[in-house]
């Protein structure tokens, strides 16, 4: 998605030259962490941070579902090069080897 020309323009006068977005679901929630590279140590970080993540809950719609495996994009803006770069990742369940023994129960009297 574009970014809002008020994220570009707040983020240049903090002095941030990366925002990354850090979409996670895959259990029917939606999550976000918003990344700011490098952090403003103005004060006004936390305040911007929150900014992003209202501007792309917005435009992203993000929802999370899934089937209970992990799953996620990570979006990097980078205000440097202008290049937006966008990559997806997820975890799946793997069984390992399987160990049967007979079952032993205990008597208490």
């Amino acid at each position: 998605m574009p970014l809002n020309k008020v994220i570009l323009d707040t983020a240049k006068q903090l002095g941030v030259k990366k925002i990354i977005l850090h979409f996670s679901g895959g259990s029917d929630e939606g999550f976000l962490n918003v990344d700011l590279v490098p952090y403003p140590d103005n004060g006004k970080g936390r305040a911007f941070a929150a900014d992003v993540e209202d501007w792309a809950w917005g435009v992203y719609g993000y929802s999370g579902a899934g089937e209970g495996y992990d799953y996620g994009d990570d979006i990097t803006y980078d205000l440097e090069t202008n290049r937006v770069s966008v990559s997806d990742w997820c975890m799946e369940r793997v069984e390992g080897d399987t160990d049967t023994s007979e079952m032993e129960v205990e008597y208490i009297m």
